[in-house]
């Protein structure tokens, strides 16, 4: 019998050829790991394995059989290297062991709680916003645990076979497939304010001034992230809010009439921008406050700077001034909401723009609390056919008409994420091209299936489920109990599903070197391995009806958990497993140093292709005193890139007074100056994937934010 015609039973179901090189390296690397594995002087490693490997084609010749399943052909393996390398058959037999428990693992139930009561750091610091210390966060991340559980059953073989070898990532297992549940979305702020709105049992009427307005704004997010698991965003904050600054205008106006107040328009206008800025501080507060059914501060964006009115001015400013002034007595950084301000020629770009000033206010803002991130309006029209903020930290959606013609973005949503793990098919490929993309095909049908299967999961949902989302508005439609099925929100295209990837760099590093950034054939064809997801991607969005988008995953530990993978799979590789981490999306090397004009000329290009989730961060010293700095950084990447982030030193010692940044120390955090370490006595903040955060007030996911500073991973 010819060997090469015999096919393996995958445990995912897939039927493969044999592949007698894989037999080779997982008996070198089990070779690698044993210590004296050969008692024999004078034989080498690769005659020593090679003995083994012939041996098993020998049986698998004679037994003559068609097809072997996994298990046969490793007990085939085993019972070689018991005859000829003994101490190497006890490595090669541990490590599939293990592979073996871990797989069992993920899917049991009392060994997951049993991680989270005994404070397993995968499970405690997954979210790294997440306060593991309260009861309701302890409570959420159980929940959590039974539905990571019970959802690996629900997916499909091949799917939940690929997620737990780490080929790709089936993201919020702790919310979905368990439950029907949608990931993040642009609340149709306008519409419920417009046509009223339930909250618990009460009937909400059109809010008839900004602090009503912004009262009800702050329960509706809190409500909204209750009912879905991702990012909570409102797009263009301050256009919404602007008819009710309106309103207080004209009941001040009535007052100055009625009790007969000098210069009447004066006082109006006075006591309305005082009421604007007090109903922003409110908002900002609230937001912080606030706790979800999820265990946390709901992660929230605004989007805002295109409103033109004078009162709409006045609400931008009033977001900035309250960011900058910070919270409570020491002043310190606000984490949530993201605030994402619009740069647009004509408006507020450059000198003579009416709102130039508020751009002024912006830049002081970023050097000052890191926020506002900018996006450019132009920019943004250009890569994804509309102008909205980003739903969550950096989910776009594509541009959409209704039935009428009007352009649409709030009130639509995504619908999950399956991330790809780019890195292990390089690995894989040995830096042959032709195998990468057999690979990567082969790979992407089973990423289809698995985003096939989120989006029929979802699909299920009643408007009962979430009646905020789907009877009361925030999804720009008011369905009753009677329609069968919430999906008609998602049809169309309406909605988006991410096709998401990590690892360009790596990629890069397999086939061109570690420094391949400059070679335009290396960034061509890291390029073209987006554009082929982008055309997969508008396929399925045709055949199906929801729109498939291409995402930079924000992978807050999943740099870790595949890298991880990959490094027991094929070991200790230079500059891709050795560095313990994968970079994001299409990011430069965060081990290097390019100026910031270089990065951004590198990046600008991906998101062509990846327009479904992108952002670009760059790294600045504190640039508190040089404002002009950070503004011809961003002049410079109006044109270039929609969605910028400035990364600067913000941390503030209260017992020195120092605002130096702060030393990351096996310990955590301290004081550059007199090595004050105490969270109520400093602020310390830092960016991961998107969204701010304080570790010194999280002991439980402080060594994780550590390892996150100690290598700039959010660059």
């Amino acid at each position: 019998m010819n060997i090469l015609k015999v096919n393996i039973n995958k445990r995912d179901g897939r039927v493969v050829a044999f592949d007698v090189q894989r037999i080779y390296n997982a008996i070198a690397k089990a070779y690698d790991e044993t210590e004296q594995p050969m008692p024999q002087k004078g034989i080498s490693k690769s005659s020593a394995i090679q003995d083994v490997v012939e041996d098993v084609e020998r049986v698998i010749q004679e037994t003559d059989q068609a097809a072997y399943g996994v298990e046969e052909i490793q007990e085939i393996v085993k019972l070689a290297l018991i005859n000829k390398m003994p101490l190497v058959a006890k490595s090669y037999i541990e490590y599939a062991t293990m592979r073996k428990t871990l797989r069992e693992s993920e899917m049991d139930l009392n060994k997951r709680i049993n991680n989270l009561v005994n404070g397993d750091k995968s499970v405690v610091n997954e979210n790294a916003n997440k306060d593991s210390r309260t009861f309701s966060t302890k409570r959420d991340l159980m929940a959590g645990q039974v539905a990571k559980a019970e959802g690996l059953k629900m997916l499909p073989k091949k799917v939940r076979e690929a997620h737990l070898r780490g080929d790709l990532h089936f993201h919020d297992l702790d919310y979905s497939p368990y439950l029907p549940y949608t990931n993040c979305c642009l609340i149709d702020l306008k519409h419920m304010f417009e046509t009223g709105f339930n909250m618990g049992n009460a009937m909400i009427g059109e809010p008839k001034s900004i602090q009503t307005a912004v009262a009800q704004t702050s329960q509706i997010i809190a409500n909204v992230a209750s009912h879905q698991y991702g990012g909570t965003s409102i797009n263009r904050i301050d256009e919404i809010l602007e008819p009710y600054a309106y309103k207080n205008y004209n009941k001040h106006l009535a007052e100055a009439e009625k009790y007969q107040i000098p210069d009447r328009e004066t006082y109006a206008t006075e006591r309305t921008k005082k009421d604007i800025y007090d109903s922003m501080q409110s908002l900002e507060y609230e937001i912080n406050t606030l706790y979800t059914a999820n265990g946390q501060t709901p992660f929230t964006t605004i989007g805002f700077g295109l409103a033109e009115s004078f009162f709409g001015k006045e609400i931008q400013k009033a977001i900035l001034n309250v960011r900058l002034n910070g919270l409570g007595e020491d002043k310190k950084t606000a984490i949530f909401p993201k605030l994402l301000f619009t740069i647009k020629d004509g408006v507020n770009l450059k000198p003579g723009d009416p709102h130039y000033d508020v751009k002024q206010l912006a830049l002081k803002c970023a050097a000052n609390r890191m926020y506002p991130d900018i996006l450019n309006y132009d920019t943004i029209i250009r890569l994804t056919g509309s102008f909205k903020c980003s739903m969550g930290c950096r989910s776009f959606l594509q541009g959409w008409k209704d039935e009428q013609g009007q352009e649409v973005n709030d009130g639509r949503m995504n619908l999950g994420v399956v991330t790809l793990n780019l890195p292990r098919i390089a690995i894989q490929s040995n830096g042959n091209r032709d195998d990468f993309w057999e690979i990567f095909e082969q790979r992407m049908d089973v990423l289809h299936e698995a985003l096939q299967f989120r989006k029929k999961r979802v699909f299920e949902a009643l408007p009962e489920n979430a009646p905020i989302l789907y009877k009361d508005g925030a999804f720009g439609k008011n369905l009753t109990d009677e329609a069968d099925l919430a999906k008609e929100m998602f049809l169309d295209q309406r909605a988006t599903i991410s096709v998401g990837y990590i690892g360009l760099y790596e990629v890069g590093k397999v086939f061109y070197g570690a420094d391949w950034e400059d070679q335009e054939e290396a960034r061509s064809f890291t390029l073209s391995i987006l554009k082929r997801m982008k055309d997969l991607s508008t396929q399925w969005s045709d055949e199906e009806g929801v729109w498939y988008s291409v995402y930079g995953t924000p992978s807050e530990s999943l740099t870790d958990r595949f890298c991880k993978l990959d490094k027991a799979k094929f070991g200790s590789i230079e500059d891709i497993t050795d560095k313990d981490y994968y970079t994001n999306s299409f990011h430069y090397d965060i081990r290097k140093n390019p100026t910031p004009f270089e990065k951004i000329d590198f990046e600008k290009d991906y998101p062509v292709y990846a327009s479904g989730g992108f952002i670009h961060y760059i790294e600045y010293p504190n640039v508190k005193h040089n404002i002009k700095a950070l503004e011809t950084v961003w002049d410079y990447a109006y044109d270039k890139v929609g969605y910028l982030g400035t990364n600067t030193p913000i941390d503030k010692c209260y017992v020195c007074g120092s605002e130096a940044e702060f030393k990351t120390t096996a310990k955590g955090f301290e004081c550059p100056h007199c090595g004050n370490n105490d969270p109520d006595k400093c602020d310390v903040v830092r960016r991961t994937c998107g969204y701010l955060g304080n570790p010194m007030q999280r002991p439980m996911v402080h060594g994780r934010q550590v390892e996150i500073a100690n290598r700039k991973k959010h660059i």
